[in-house]
């Protein structure tokens, strides 16, 4: 029985802003949405180097004006990522790199229950889209 990798290292988050822009230029990522969630991901060819999977969350001051508040609901996204993932890591084919970001759309908070809900949700719709 093999053990299922839930750490969540700086490797696999998006820093580069190449990477943003490429994810958010629209042509090809592809964008679900689960109230208080949107998901945006885009596949592309993986180069020597890359990981297989990154990941952006992005929780804008417009929504969530308290500092407290966006760190709370950017913890809870990756905590429900770390459990989440794997039916994406095994969708994806070997050739293939994908960028992921997950966007808050709502001004309020939800409960980690909630928030694991749809972003189950989603992520499930966009392992079978792969």
């Amino acid at each position: 029985m093999s053990t299922l990798n839930t750490t969540f290292p700086k490797r696999e988050r998006i820093v580069s802003q190449k990477l943003v822009d490429l994810l958010f230029s629209g042509g090809e990522s592809c964008s679900q949405a689960a109230f208080p969630l949107r998901l945006v991901w885009h596949l592309r060819e993986r180069k020597e180097g890359d990981e297989p999977i990154q990941l952006l969350i992005s929780v804008p001051k417009r929504r969530l004006r308290h500092a407290v508040s966006r760190n709370r609901v950017k913890r809870q996204l990756r905590e429900a990522w770390r459990h989440l993932r794997q039916p994406v890591v095994d969708a994806l084919p070997a050739e293939k790199s994908l960028l992921v970001a997950f966007v808050w759309i709502s001004d309020q908070l939800f409960t980690t229950e909630e928030i694991y809900q749809r972003a189950d949700h989603l992520v499930k719709r966009m392992a079978s889209r792969l």
